[in-house]
């Protein structure tokens, strides 16, 4: 009995040893998992058409304490570090990033503004894990989303899709992009613990958010803001030369300031960015943004700042004198960046004028691209902006020039350098101090002789052509052909025409109306609506040697009627990259 109960006693201890150390390691194996369940991280990697993009730095996804910090293992951007927070806490998302001037800014989303996805009967094993499929539509953009919801951690590598489902571990994006996790890997809470402050920075909207982030990677040179531009004040300029202090002449209708752009900015494009409102002038209007060159013995500042007289003389087959419309050995014309007509009182003229289903816009913005003259939109540069009216409310303007990068990171973007010659500008920028209109087309092929150097390569014509003449013979409402001649030779001919304007009729509340149920702004014109840019022509000179060239423009201008006559607002720059 006694050998019996030893037996007995000895299994029953061995017995509760081995239960006791199974249940042991039942329970560390728990602790672990649950340990592992609530800190982690996953590190995504992204394909294009099944193709690593070895070039995208991966996407590190950090979980701790019901929070989600996703970042790049690489900072995409040099000229804002951005953090991603997905707090399942409060339903949330945020989005904060600190600018490259020191600020901080952030926003916030709750879990039920985005797209609720619609789960599949669909399953996939994705390393190691069960995973099933859902679907939605995100800007037309199909998107399959594989979740799993094994591993106690939550998150998505995009904080906009499928934030509620457990943990993603893949995206596609119209079956050829793909988010997808690499590696997850458990970590102690000490170690993956996500640093969260949503009270650091301004707090804003979304729109501002994206807005203060996109602007972050350009350069914003602000010009003028709102601004006067009219006729008839009386003007007391300021001491000379001074920088970022806006001038007036010519009877108010030019604008001009000096100001500094940055430099080294050839891998980049530049826009010009021009607002303008009626203060008072009720009709369309010419207008010019441009640049005075100040490098020759007389430049189109001295007029302003004296008389039209010092330009130099060009002498027409009309008989006519012509101030400062060609580049001469000692004069270079003003280099136009813009060109622009105003809408028929757009903004003043609002509440004056009521049609049943149009509603007038307050004011019009004209953007357009003039990369072509970076070379010359560096360093101190005077710009001014006209516009041709005699009222005396007039207009009111503001303009930027943005500089956006070819490539968001520009450390080791190689310098280019460029060769920049305006040859002809026959818009009469003094008209309020009788500079002539273009009328030098008479009778004649308007000529000029140009140097071009050695070492030019790329070289091109921006050449900006509009027709004037405000009546039904007149070359404003006429189809007129526009040659362009090197040494004699037809080089390019086109008709400028644009036959889009009703395109911008609620930019026109006092345009006029005629009986057909025609708008006077929506009628066709030689280049040119009111409330439009003017397109530039480039013209490509693959041919041309360096040396002497003399360019020639030629346009049939209509005979005059009566006090009415026509004219033509040409300007032209060569332009082209100095080589190494």
């Amino acid at each position: 009995v006694r050998l019996l109960f030893s037996i007995f006693a000895n299994q029953y201890v061995n017995y509760k040893m081995k239960t006791a150390l199974k249940y042991s390691i039942i329970l560390l194996a728990f602790t672990s998992s649950f340990f592992a369940q609530n800190s982690g991280e996953v590190i995504y990697k992204f394909r294009s058409n099944g193709i690593e993009m070895t070039d995208r730095p991966a996407l590190i996804l950090t979980y701790s304490e019901n929070i989600v910090k996703l970042k790049n293992q690489t900072n995409l951007n040099p000229n804002s570090e951005e953090t991603q927070y997905i707090n399942y806490n409060e339903d949330k998302t945020y989005q904060s990033a600190l600018l490259k001037d020191g600020s901080r800014v952030t926003t916030a989303e709750t879990f039920s503004n985005y797209n609720v996805p619609e789960l599949t009967s669909e399953y996939e094993t994705i390393l190691g894990y069960n995973c099933r499929k859902a679907t939605t539509v995100i800007r037309s953009n199909k998107i399959e989303i594989w979740f799993t919801t094994e591993t106690g951690i939550k998150g998505t590598p995009q904080i906009n899709i499928g934030p509620t489902l457990g943990l993603v571990l893949k995206i596609v994006r119209n079956g050829n992009f793909e988010i997808y996790a690499d590696k997850i890997e458990p970590k102690p809470p000490a170690i993956s613990e996500v640093s969260f402050s949503p009270g650091t920075g301004e707090l804003v909207d979304l729109p501002t958010y994206r807005q203060k982030i996109t602007e972050a990677n350009y350069t914003t040179v602000r010009i003028f803001n709102d601004e006067k531009i009219n006729f008839g004040d009386t003007i007391i300029n300021p001491p000379d030369d001074l920088e970022n202090i806006t001038y007036r002449y010519s009877k108010g209708t030019v604008i001009l300031k000096k100001v500094r752009l940055p430099e080294n900015m050839s891998a980049h494009m530049v826009f010009a960015e021009l607002t303008e409102r009626s203060n008072g002038d009720a009709y369309d209007r010419t207008g010019s943004c441009f640049i005075i060159p100040a490098s020759k013995r007389v430049s189109f500042l001295d007029a302003l700042k004296k008389d039209i007289d010092v330009l130099p003389k060009y002498t027409g087959k009309n008989n006519r004198i012509y101030q400062g419309i060609t580049t001469g050995k000692d004069y270079d014309v003003p280099i136009e960046l813009l060109r622009f007509i105003t809408p028929f009182g757009i903004g003043s003229y609002n509440s004056q004028v009521t049609v049943k289903g149009l509603n007038w816009e307050d004011s019009v913005t004209y953007k357009q691209d003039i990369s072509e003259l970076l070379g010359t939109l560096q360093g101190k540069v005077w710009i001014g902006v006209f516009i041709g009216c005699y009222d005396k409310g007039g207009h009111k303007i503001s303009l930027s020039l943005k500089f956006h990068p070819d490539e968001i990171d520009q450390q080791n973007v190689p310098q280019k350098k460029y060769w920049i010659q305006p040859i002809v500008n026959t818009l009469n920028l003094m008209e309020a101090s009788g500079q002539e209109y273009g009328t030098v087309f008479e009778k004649d092929t308007l000529a000029v002789t140009i140097n071009i150097p050695a070492g030019i390569t790329n070289l091109k014509l921006r050449y900006i052509s509009t027709g004037h003449g405000g009546w039904g013979g007149g070359d404003e409402f006429n189809r007129k052909m526009n040659e362009i001649f090197v040494d004699n030779k037809l080089l390019y001919k086109y008709i400028p025409w644009r036959d889009d304007c009703g395109m911008y009729r609620e930019y026109n509340p006092a345009s006029g109306n005629f009986p057909n149920g025609i708008s006077s702004s929506d009628y066709s014109r030689s280049g040119w609506c009111p409330g439009s840019t003017a397109v530039p022509v480039e013209i490509r000179l693959h041919d041309i040697t360096a040396g002497q060239h003399t360019f020639g423009i030629y346009i049939p201008l209509g005979a005059p009627e009566g006090t009415s006559f026509s004219s033509w607002n040409v300007s032209a720059v060569l332009v082209g990259e100095i080589s190494e």
